[in-house]
Formats: structure tokens, sequence, C-alpha cells
């Protein structure tokens, strides 16, 4: 069993350009928590390459989401994965992947701590989540517990990753075709342990005014209810196989693949 500490441990915090004020209250809060990191200039939506634009399937997007592809989504999307891919590539066993978004609480440090030195139950660690519906204990981690989630569990806000994990899946989901929160929360399908740490150490707060969706969701457009029946078929399937998944003979912590059983 190998755990971590801080020293094992590679920060990123995905910004815009456009977005100066954004990054500058993360720097102070990550220094009044003596966090160093490295800022990712954030791939905007609105102005993708065109190599980016092609790995996109729009059509499965709205099928599986049941709503309309925005140019942020897609945008959110690749920065994270870059990171992922500059995290395996970095020599770091571990990365701590942050949103530009995101307020850490007063035991920030300590649960991130706890957290690493818990790493044998999780491959993939939620430190906040937009949801996290129906937890299932999962190990301990200090004073914090570490859950699974039977339902829906989101966020990209702040996350643990480690670094074998981000190197095996990344190049399987260069093809956008879900949110990077949804393609995260397939870990039936890429097999890893996705779980969050609660009470959670850090917190979303964007105003109301997402960068994503626009203010209180107003970008966000659905098409009609009977339009939106393959994606309600797919989050039906989706309960399922997390259900199979963690509540699987080999227990948990479910052992990952390695590279060469694919």
């Amino acid at each position: 069993m190998t755990n971590y500490t801080r020293n094992d441990l590679k920060v990123w915090v995905i910004n815009l350009d456009r977005s100066p004020e954004r990054m500058e209250r993360m720097e102070r809060n990550l220094s009044a928590h003596g966090i160093e990191f490295v800022r990712f200039p954030a791939i905007d939506g609105a102005h993708l390459p065109k190599s980016l634009r092609e790995q996109v399937n729009s059509k499965a997007y709205e099928r599986n989401m049941g709503q309309y592809l925005l140019p942020g989504k897609v945008g959110c999307y690749y920065s994270h994965l870059a990171t992922w891919k500059e995290l395996a590539a970095s020599g770091h066993p571990i990365g701590l992947i942050l949103e530009d978004d995101v307020v850490l609480h007063d035991d920030f440090e300590e649960a991130l701590e706890a957290a690493l030195d818990a790493s044998q139950y999780w491959d993939i660690l939620r430190l906040n989540a937009t949801r996290g519906k129906f937890p299932l204990w999962r190990g301990q981690a200090g004073r914090w517990n570490i859950n699974g989630y039977l339902g829906r569990f989101t966020g990209n806000g702040c996350y643990l990753i480690k670094a074998e994990v981000a190197g095996r899946i990344s190049a399987r989901i260069e093809k956008m075709r879900l949110p990077f929160e949804h393609e995260i929360g397939r870990f039936f399908e890429h097999d890893y342990r996705l779980a969050g740490l609660e009470p959670f150490p850090s917190h979303i707060e964007d105003f109301g005014m997402s960068q994503i969706v626009g203010e209180n969701n107003d970008n966000l457009k659905k098409p009609r209810p009977h339009h939106r029946i393959a994606h309600f078929i797919w989050k039906i399937s989706s309960y399922f196989q997390r259900a199979v998944y963690l509540n699987s003979p080999q227990g948990w912590p479910k052992p990952t693949k390695r590279r060469g059983d694919e």
C-alpha cells in the first residue's frame, strides 16, 4: 500500500485568460493555505482550434445529456483533459486540479493531508461537488468519510487524481460525448474508484455567473421532453451500472486495470 504526502503532489488551477480577477482570488486563497500551484490557461470554448472541434461528437452529447452543447462545456472538457495529460507526464504520482471559482475552507490543508494518507480508498477523489446522491461509505481519512455514490455525483471544481489513472484514461476519452464531470462519473466503464471526501473541505462560489452556462443557467437549453427519451434511458442505465460496480464481488477498493489489461 502506497500513501502520499504533500511532497508527492502537483497542483493546477484552470483559468481563462479573460478572467484575471478569478485568478487573483484563487492565488490569495491558495497562498493562505501554503499551496504552490501552476496556472493552466483554460481552453476557451468560444475559440476552439479545428483539431479539437473535430473531436467533439455533439450528436452523442445531446442524445446522452438531453440538452444542447455549449462552447463552454467543450472548453471545460479539454482543459481538464489537458491537465490530466500534463500530470501523467510530470513524474508526480498525484495531482490536485482546481477550477478558478473554488473557495477552500479553513480545514482544507488538514483534509488534503488526510486524503493523501488514505489513498488506498480512491483513484479520483472530489473535494467538493455540485451534487452527490446516495453516498456509500468506503473508508475513513482522519475525521472525513470517503464515500462512493450510487446516484449522480458531479463537479469538477476541486479533485485529486492519481497519475496512473490520468494517463490510462486520457487517451480513451479524447472524443467528447459527455460533459467532463459526467465522463468522470463513468467509473464503471473506465474502471477506477471515484469517491468524495465528506464533509467537503471546499465549495464553488461563482456568484450565480457561470462562465459555462451563464447567469442562473440562462444559456442552458433543452429540447422538448419527447426528444429527451434517450437521455432518460441513459440516466437509468447509469444508475444500474453504478450499482453493479459498487457492489461487485471484488469488494472495495476495487483494483484498477493496468494498461496491459485493456
